[in-house]
This record gives structure tokens, C-alpha cells and sequence, in this order.
């Protein structure tokens, strides 16, 4: 079991901790850090075995592939229901 301070470190660790607080959310606490500690440990032996330097792309980009993967499941799930989704312009409010 991971001690807190690990806890707060892998929780960091992965693209901001979007990860783990996603998986956290849905699976609880306990399987999040088995989850995220997994992750972390397939792309450690992925750059150990070919050698390769690790390039995080941030955060935006892997939030904005999370909202892509939202929407398509929801068009997905319209589309089976007979519904069809019809993007709304964003509108310019003053706050």
C-alpha cells in the first residue's frame, strides 16, 4: 500500500493527476492508485526497454482528447436512442 506522501506524488504524476482524479471518481480511492501506479509503470519499462525520452504533451492536450472521447460516447448513445446531437454556439455573456 502506498504511504500518503507516494499517494500525493502519483496523484501529480500522471498529466496533472487528470488520471487518477477521473478513475477516483468513478472506482474509488484504492483502485485509482492501483490503476495510476499500473500506468505509471508500463511507460517506465516502455522508455527502460527502448531507451526513449518521455515527452508529456500537457495537460490541455490530454483534457481535450478526454472531452473528444465524451462527445463521440454521447453521439454514440444519442444515435442508438434515435436522437441526433446538434452543437450549440457558444454564446458571449457578460458577467
Amino acid at each position: 500500500m502506498l504511504c500518503e506522501w507516494q499517494h500525493k506524488q502519483l496523484a501529480r504524476a500522471i498529466r496533472g493527476g487528470a488520471f487518477y482524479r477521473r478513475l477516483r471518481s468513478r472506482l474509488g480511492t484504492p483502485k485509482a492508485i492501483t490503476a495510476t501506479a499500473h500506468k505509471l509503470a508500463r511507460i517506465f519499462y516502455r522508455l527502460w526497454t527502448n531507451g526513449g525520452n518521455y515527452q508529456d504533451p500537457g495537460m490541455d492536450y490530454y483534457e481535450q482528447r478526454y472531452q473528444e472521447r465524451v462527445i463521440n460516447n454521447l453521439q454514440k448513445k444519442a444515435l442508438a436512442l434515435g436522437f441526433e446531437l446538434v452543437p450549440q454556439p457558444e454564446a458571449n455573456t457578460v458577467s
